[in-house]
């Protein structure tokens, strides 16, 4: 049993309306590792993938041209001998994705591109200065992080986040939202003493009012 923290902040920004089985669409729960031999090999099969490319530094194109000749080895083995064994020879796997899905992958991605340069935009034009240092400091260290680590581990990386931590915090949702609330109002905290110190010295123009 979960020990129980008081909510201090009532319906603030970590009382979630949602579980996150909703959250994160339903379906088989793989981040949820609902279907614990499913998840595992997910993590099994990009850990491999991350084994290849990061610790034994193997290029893509070769590793497609050699499971490209596995895999006509194998075709080739069994349809020579089908007649042999008396089974049938392997067919080609009719895979269909439909121009529906493409449209909707690029109506989404569409979306979701243009929704993102909106709001850096909103940011960057100064409108709100605590988001607009926010996203400095978190390119900042993006950047840092970026610099320090190749491309493949930072992908794995975020997949193992995204695999592992949305199990850990609904087992843990308790403590997590606690924690959270709390750092949340230290952060607004500091960020008002910086406000009333330093921000709101810096002097700035007039603000021009629209004359209809």
């Amino acid at each position: 049993m979960h020990p129980h923290f008081p909510n201090d902040h009532g319906d603030g920004p970590f009382h979630r309306h949602k579980s996150i089985h909703r959250l994160l669409g339903g379906g088989k729960d793989i981040l949820l590792w609902k279907d614990r031999n499913l998840s595992a090999g997910v993590l099994v099969g990009a850990t491999l993938i991350w084994y290849l490319f990061e610790v034994v530094e193997y290029n893509i194109i070769p590793l497609l041209c050699q499971i490209a000749i596995l895999a006509m080895l194998v075709i080739f083995i069994w349809s020579n001998a089908a007649p042999l064994v008396n089974i049938a020879p392997p067919g080609i796997p009719e895979v269909i994705i439909s121009e529906h899905a493409f449209r909707k992958i690029a109506e989404t991605i569409h979306y979701k591109l243009a929704y993102t340069v909106a709001a850096l935009y909103d940011i960057a034009c100064g409108k709100d200065l605590k988001k607009f240092l926010l996203v400095i400091m978190s390119l900042l260290i993006l950047s840092e992080i970026g610099s320090s680590y190749s491309f493949t581990s930072l992908l794995y990386l975020g997949f193992l986040c995204a695999h592992t931590l949305p199990a850990l915090y609904q087992r843990y949702e308790t403590e997590v939202d606690h924690l959270a609330a709390r750092g949340s109002e230290d952060i607004k905290r500091f960020y008002r003493r910086i406000d009333s110190n330093f921000l709101n010295k810096i002097p700035r123009g007039p603000v021009k009012t629209k004359v209809n």
